[in-house]
């Protein structure tokens, strides 16, 4: 109305007050929309972090399954190998006895047999040379 009454007393301020109106209706009109956009836009990335946030603990979650996994795994073959460990060190040490009791034998066959052959030696000292060839 103000408008209207002003174009009728000066028609050039009326004309400038239209395109005053005009433009403050379009910067208003400019700024809700981009109002209207940031809003969703914020509206977005709001989701998008929660989505984001979710998917990052799901994964998490599974990560901290598998390093419990690979650490189960990891005492099992501990454990594998403490026992192949200590079965090894237990026939190795029957090997040893093994050895060292043969060894023991062998050496008592051979203090036999040395006493056997000192004995034949003697046994051949003691008699003359011509009756040890008569009774081969």
């Amino acid at each position: 109305e103000l408008i209207r009454e002003t174009t009728i007393n000066c028609a050039e301020r009326g004309l400038l007050l239209l395109r005053v109106r005009d433009e403050i209706q379009m910067t208003i009109a400019a700024y809700q929309t981009l109002y209207e956009s940031s809003v969703a836009f914020g509206t977005r990335k709001a989701l998008q972090a929660e989505q984001g946030k979710a998917d990052m603990e799901k994964r998490i979650a599974e990560l901290e399954e598998e390093k419990r996994e690979l650490e189960r795994q990891v005492s099992e073959e501990k454990a594998k190998g403490e026992a192949i460990e200590k079965r090894e060190h237990e026939k190795q040490q029957i090997e040893e006895k093994k050895h060292t009791e043969e060894v023991q034998f062998l050496k008592r066959t051979n203090q036999q047999l040395k006493a056997q052959l000192e004995s034949i030696i003697a046994t051949n000292k003691n008699c003359p040379p011509g009756s040890a060839q008569k009774s081969s």
